[in-house]
């Protein structure tokens, strides 16, 4: 039992990784978090009860080094070494993540905003590199049907239809770091407002009366809006937090009038780049309407416009057009002659083609942090039925990438999966000193036996007269201060 309820559980934790190149990942998170200036009144409403075994702190910051030890979820919190040091049962986990009285956006930005504002501090890029908002969305494939909202989505990925949610997700780059700042979690309605479920199906999901004006019920109202207008209004969040950023970089579907409309508009100052449809959406040039492909045939000549770039190696275009009563500007690029062309638009005029494209390719940095996070940390792959529980796991997974990916910006690691699998390696240290602790207790015990000496005194020749066990005397004094019986 933790003898002070005020501790911070990654210092706590922190004490039994030895400073060496075989724990240097886990010192590096660590060092990370311990820096986290955190209140449980800000983050959750409310300070935990006195007798509670573990404080909501202590819950989060467990969950957040779950990957970290191996530990897949709750269920499997009682066989691994974190339980040895922090005894509770799954069901305080359980009981956290899903409590509909938690603001999992808040909680989110609140720590996620500490770690980006750590990176800007030291930044080591240059500081003239802009940086950018990112908006994607991701699958999120489920088997169970008996899931809260489950319904079938389509998958861009696979080209067919699956059972599931989307992940609608804005992350940060400054072109080192990548973050997540917020997200939603949407289905796809379908023309029959059935989510592509049959009745029976439909009746076999999980459902549950939730409290009106509670931040579960806030999230299912939003489970039905367009990707667009969710976008728009966590870019808003995202400006009242005071993060600064200089573009938002999107794929095609957010390319539209209303998106344009948002980001030049006064309070926003900053730029949006995206892909655009090659489809019938009007563009004014010269005071004639044109579709982006009418457009790039008209410039598809080389004293017309079009040109070859060498270094990247395609054909480009650049025409100024008008679009929603904005300025804006078109680039359209193709590989080979034959090829079709593909276009971006940037409400920044001054943005030349190879800035437009160096700049937009950040963007997949994006899919690089949905891959790692889906490989490392089972982004998407909670086996919860309740909707409040699959947005608390969303908000902990963003939390535990935004904290490696901060643990990495000031380690030697080129990536995110590297630092996470040494962290995992260094993480078994801890569980090798506490069987290797088992083991001396057994030693000990037999000695006073053959020897006829009480087991004290043994104690204090190999505890306080061997600095070479010192790293088993912390752990001896942490497992001794552990007694009580209660839990949150």
């Amino acid at each position: 039992m933790l003898s002070d309820k005020g501790t911070n559980i990654f210092s706590e934790i922190g004490k039994f990784f030895k400073k060496n190149d075989a724990t240097s990942a886990m010192n590096a998170i660590m060092d990370t978090t311990k820096a986290l200036r955190l209140s449980e009144k800000r983050l959750f409403g409310s300070e935990s009860k006195c007798n509670c075994k573990l404080t909501q702190l202590q819950v989060l910051g467990l969950l957040m080094l779950f990957p970290c030890f191996m530990i897949r979820n709750a269920y499997n919190y009682g066989k691994s070494s974190l339980c040895g040091l922090f005894d509770c049962k799954k069901d305080v986990f359980y009981r956290f993540i899903s409590n509909e009285s938690y603001d999992w956006r808040k909680i989110l930005a609140v720590i996620s905003l500490q770690l980006w504002r750590k990176t800007q501090e030291k930044r080591t890029c240059d500081k003239t590199e802009p940086v950018c908002l990112m908006v994607d969305d991701t699958d999120y494939p489920k088997r169970g049907i008996q899931t809260e909202l489950i319904g079938k989505i389509y998958s861009h990925v696979t080209h067919s239809m699956m059972l599931g949610f989307k992940g609608l997700f804005v992350g940060i780059t400054d072109g080192v770091s990548q973050m997540l700042l917020d997200f939603a979690l949407v289905g796809e309605e379908g023309k029959k407002g059935n989510y592509g479920l049959k009745q029976k199906q439909l009746d076999a999901r999980f459902s549950k009366e939730h409290d009106k004006g509670s931040h579960t019920a806030m999230r299912i109202e939003e489970y039905n809006r367009s990707k667009i207008a969710l976008m728009i209004e966590m870019i808003r969040r995202i400006i009242k937090r005071k993060i600064h950023f200089d573009y938002v970089l999107a794929d095609s579907w957010f390319a539209c009038a209303e998106v344009i409309l948002f980001i030049t508009s006064r309070h926003v100052r900053c730029h949006y780049l995206g892909m655009i449809k090659m489809g019938k959406t009007k563009y004014t040039y010269k005071g004639k309407e044109y579709t982006a492909n009418q457009l790039a045939v008209l410039f598809d000549k080389p004293k017309k416009g079009r040109s070859y770039s060498r270094r990247i190696g395609c054909y480009y275009i650049t025409v100024d057009v008008t679009f929603a009563g904005r300025n804006v500007r078109l680039f359209f690029t193709k590989r080979d002659k034959r090829g079709k062309w593909n276009g971006l638009i940037t409400t920044n005029r001054k943005l030349d083609f190879f800035e437009a494209y160096r700049i937009y390719s950040r963007r997949w940095s994006l899919e690089v942090v949905f891959k790692e996070s889906k490989g490392n940390l089972g982004l998407g792959k909670y086996q919860m039925r309740n909707f409040s529980s699959q947005i608390a796991m969303t908000a902990i997974t963003a939390l535990q990438y935004n904290l490696l990916s901060t643990a990495r910006r000031f380690s030697d690691y080129e990536t995110v999966g590297g630092l996470f699998k040494d962290a995992a390696i260094g993480s078994v240290e801890l569980t090798l000193t506490e069987r290797i602790w088992e083991m001396i207790l057994e030693i000990v015990r037999m000695v006073a036996e053959c020897f006829n000496i009480e087991d004290e005194e043994i104690f204090d020749t190999l505890l306080n007269r061997s600095d070479k066990l010192s790293h088993f005397v912390e752990l001896y004094q942490y497992k001794t201060g552990k007694l009580g019986t209660c839990e949150t």
